[in-house]
């Protein structure tokens, strides 16, 4: 099976191409030069070369705070680009995977959201994810849409490798302590992308198409997941680090937050089957590609 992944450089294209290559899968990743999601329609000769069998749409503008002052950049990556990804695979009559994000929602749930929920996004960022929804449900039925949140990885740029990075040289942290969310194991991501594409592309039945919630199994706030990180790293020969917990007051940022990110993973369970591990069961295996196992007891 071919499959077409939008991105190089990211962490769930990289995720993909890790366990693709393990299945037996041919990823075919494109992204700089091929392609410039800033110019929508460089996306057309690579796709149509490539002829894959789906198409994984990965990559996307997250800088979410510049977001708010590049916003013509924000909606042709994360809004154009996705429509106009799905159009080529409605041409090329292919299903095409996509990955969006809790920050459709506005974050005054009490509960985790559900896919029946309306979206409100309350950031620039946000606001275009929402387009690359709305433009792909326009273009094709054949799509799958994957809500996540809170993506951490061995690769690229994240929260995990940020806090690690700073551990280095502090021995305290201040961490935002009143936004709630689902940590999501990008390997664990593009473990299930994976799974969805196989089947879909061999199954029409439209009832395992639509929009799905992807997160890891588990709630946090991001300096419990802090905590969580410096602990793990702890155990495997760094120093120790304390978190601070602040407020998101205490932290003003030019894009605003979701105070609850949560999202239910219920209906992509019951769909495809499929529920990812527990977030601090993948943060042990993603601690260990970073530092290395952990240090033996010596009792």
């Amino acid at each position: 099976m071919r499959i077409l992944v939008t991105g190089k450089e990211g962490q769930v294209d990289t995720s993909l191409q890790v366990l693709g290559q393990k299945l037996g899968l041919e990823i075919i990743r494109i992204g700089l030069p091929e392609i410039d999601l800033s110019q929508p329609e460089s996306l057309e000769p690579p796709v149509r070369e490539a002829r894959p069998d789906v198409i994984i749409s990965s990559a996307a503008y997250t800088a979410v705070d510049k977001a708010e002052t590049e916003t013509e950049l924000a909606q042709k990556i994360n809004g154009d680009a996705p429509g106009v990804l799905a159009r080529l695979a409605a041409e090329l009559d292919i299903p095409i995977l996509h990955l969006s994000t809790d920050y459709v929602f506005a974050g005054d749930k009490a509960d985790a959201y559900t896919e029946a929920d309306m979206p409100a996004p309350v950031s620039v960022y946000g606001k275009t994810k929402l387009s690359g929804e709305t433009q792909i449900r326009a273009a094709t039925d054949n799509h799958v849409i994957l809500r996540t949140a809170w993506v951490y990885s061995p690769y690229g740029n994240n929260f995990v490798k940020t806090m690690l990075r700073l551990g280095e040289t502090r021995d305290e942290v201040s961490v935002v302590a009143d936004q709630h969310g689902c940590p999501t194991y990008a390997l664990e991501i593009a473990r299930a992308l994976l799974a969805i594409a196989q089947q879909v592309v061999i199954d029409r039945d439209p009832t395992i198409r639509g929009t799905f919630h992807l997160t890891g199994q588990g709630e946090t706030t991001w300096a419990e997941f802090a905590t969580a990180i410096f602990k793990g790293a702890e155990k495997r020969g760094r120093k120790p680090v304390r978190v601070n917990p602040i407020t998101t007051a205490d932290y003003p940022t030019p894009a605003k937050r979701p105070a609850n990110s949560r999202l239910n993973g219920d209906k992509l369970d019951d769909t495809f089957g499929l529920r990812l591990d527990p977030w601090p069961t993948s943060l042990d295996d993603c601690l260990d590609r970073l530092i290395g196992p952990k240090e033996e007891d010596p009792s």
